[in-house]
């Protein structure tokens, strides 16, 4: 990680991602790299597009040299989604790239917000 960045990818672009890169866009610390979602209207996607961001409804385009990502930000809520994430960073070795479990996201959104916030996450395990 850069010392003065955080170079983050978002996975899942619906409400609550749009409502985490809304916050991410504002903060000159983090540089966002790459929004998917297999949806190519989600809001999240068109928000990245005003931004002149990378976006693509293949999550592994963003994966393609991952080792770049300090941060991947799963909000799809999907625990398919979830494992494929994992076992992309075990069988290309990436040791460097944290991914950041939906909950995760909801427990900042809830602090941004003041109040606990509803996602569609999965409480099956991680």
């Amino acid at each position: 990680m850069s010392q003065n960045q955080f170079k983050v990818a978002v996975v899942g672009a619906g409400n609550a991602g749009l409502e985490l890169l809304d916050r991410l866009f504002k903060a000159e610390f983090v540089d966002i790299v790459g929004v998917a979602d297999t949806n190519p209207q989600a809001p999240g996607i068109l928000l990245a597009k005003e931004h002149n961001i990378l976006v693509t409804t293949n999550m592994y385009d963003l994966l393609e040299d991952s080792s770049q990502i300090d941060i991947l930000i799963d909000v799809t809520g999907i625990k398919s989604v979830r494992d494929e994430l994992r076992h992309h960073m075990q069988e290309c070795g990436n040791c460097h790239t944290v991914i950041m479990h939906e909950r995760i996201s909801a427990l900042l959104i809830s602090l941004f917000n003041g109040m606990m916030v509803e996602t569609k996450a999965s409480d099956e395990f991680y």
